[in-house]
C-alpha cells in the first residue's frame, strides 16, 4: 500500500489546482479521479479569464499537462468506495480494490446533476439547455429563452435571466407553487408563465428547437436553462461523519475544513457557484491551506 502526504479526489479544476499547490510545495500528491467530469458534454467554457470561450477539455487537458510536470504529483484512475479514518490521516479505497493512504485528504469530486426524464433534455444538457447565466448566458444574449424551474429558485433566477434577455418563458411543469406576488410580478415584466407538463424537448444534435407539452402545445426556443437537483459524486465521505448543509453541499469553513480533522473539500462539492474559475480558486487556496497545516506539523 503506497503512502503521500496528501490524497485528492477528484482531478478536475479543482483538484488539479490543489495539486499544483501542493506539487509546487514538494508535496507527495496523488490524484484520483474517474475521468468523467460534470461538463463533458459543454462545447465551450467561458467567464473564465485567459481561457474564455475555449473548450472544458482543452482547459483540463493543459492543467493536467502542467500538474504532471511536478515530480511529487501522481495520478491514478479510478472510482473510491471507501473512505477510512487511520491514525495517520485516512485510507482510500477504489472499486478495483486498490488501496492508498496518506496524512491528509481532499475531496474535489464535484456533484452529479439528477436530470430529469425528459426525452431530449439529456441530449440537450450542457449544449442548450444550460445552468449558469454567468457561464453561457453572452452567447445566447437576446434570444427567445426559457427556464425550467418553479418556486422561489425559479422566481430569484428569472431575475438573472431577464437581464439577459426579454424574451421570456417560464416553465413550471406542472402546476405551479409561485405565489401570487411572484405571478404578478412575472407578468408586469412580460415573463410568460407556462404550467403545462412537458410531454419531450425537441433538438437537433443537442440544440433545442422546441418544447412540445402534454397539452400538444409547443413553444419554439433557442435555449432553456434548468434548475435541477444534483448529488454528491462520491458518498464514502458520509463514512468518516462528514457533514452536508441544508443544501446537499459538503459544509467547509473558511479554510476549506470540514468537520473532519485533515479531511478538505473544494470545488462543485461545496458551493452553489459552480464555474471553472470559482473551482480553481478554491482548489489553489485549499492546497496552500493543506500544506500549511502539513508544515506546522513537521516543524
Amino acid at each position: 500500500m503506497k503512502n503521500y502526504d496528501v490524497i485528492i479526489i477528484g482531478g478536475s479544476y479543482a483538484g488539479l489546482s490543489a495539486a499544483m499547490s501542493l506539487g509546487r510545495s514538494l508535496r507527495n500528491t496523488l490524484i484520483i479521479d474517474s475521468g468523467k467530469s460534470c461538463n463533458r458534454q459543454t462545447p465551450h467554457s467561458h467567464n473564465f479569464i485567459t481561457h474564455d470561450g475555449k473548450t472544458p477539455k482543452e482547459i483540463s487537458d493543459l492543467a493536467r499537462d502542467q500538474v504532471a510536470a511536478y515530480d511529487t504529483v501522481k495520478f491514478h484512475q479510478g472510482s473510491v468506495i471507501k473512505l477510512r479514518k487511520t491514525e495517520e490521516g485516512f485510507e482510500t479505497e477504489t472499486s478495483a480494490g486498490e488501496k492508498f493512504r496518506a496524512k491528509r485528504l481532499i475531496l474535489a469530486s464535484g456533484v452529479k446533476d439528477i436530470r430529469p426524464g425528459i426525452p431530449g433534455f439529456s441530449e440537450c444538457w450542457g449544449i442548450s439547455v444550460l445552468h449558469c447565466p454567468y457561464c453561457h448566458g453572452y452567447e445566447v444574449k437576446n434570444e427567445v429563452t426559457g427556464i425550467l424551474s418553479d418556486g422561489d429558485m425559479a422566481y430569484d433566477f428569472s431575475k438573472l435571466v431577464y437581464n439577459l434577455t426579454k424574451d421570456l418563458f417560464l416553465v413550471t411543469n406542472g402546476p405551479s407553487v409561485l405565489s401570487k406576488e411572484q405571478k404578478h410580478k412575472l407578468a408586469q415584466n412580460n415573463i410568460s408563465l407556462v404550467e403545462d407538463e412537458v410531454e419531450k424537448i425537441e433538438h437537433e444534435n443537442g440544440n433545442i428547437r422546441k418544447i412540445i407539452f402534454k397539452t400538444g402545445k409547443e413553444i419554439s426556443l433557442k435555449v432553456l436553462y434548468a434548475k435541477i437537483p444534483f448529488e454528491q459524486n462520491i458518498n464514502a465521505f458520509e463514512d468518516l461523519g462528514c457533514e452536508l448543509t441544508e443544501h446537499g453541499f459538503i459544509k467547509v469553513d473558511f479554510m476549506q475544513k470540514t468537520n473532519v480533522a485533515g479531511l478538505f473539500a473544494c470545488g462543485d462539492n461545496v458551493t452553489m457557484m459552480r464555474s471553472v474559475a470559482n473551482a480553481i480558486a478554491q482548489g489553489n487556496f485549499t492546497g496552500a491551506v493543506v500544506n500549511k497545516e502539513l508544515a506546522e506539523e513537521e516543524f
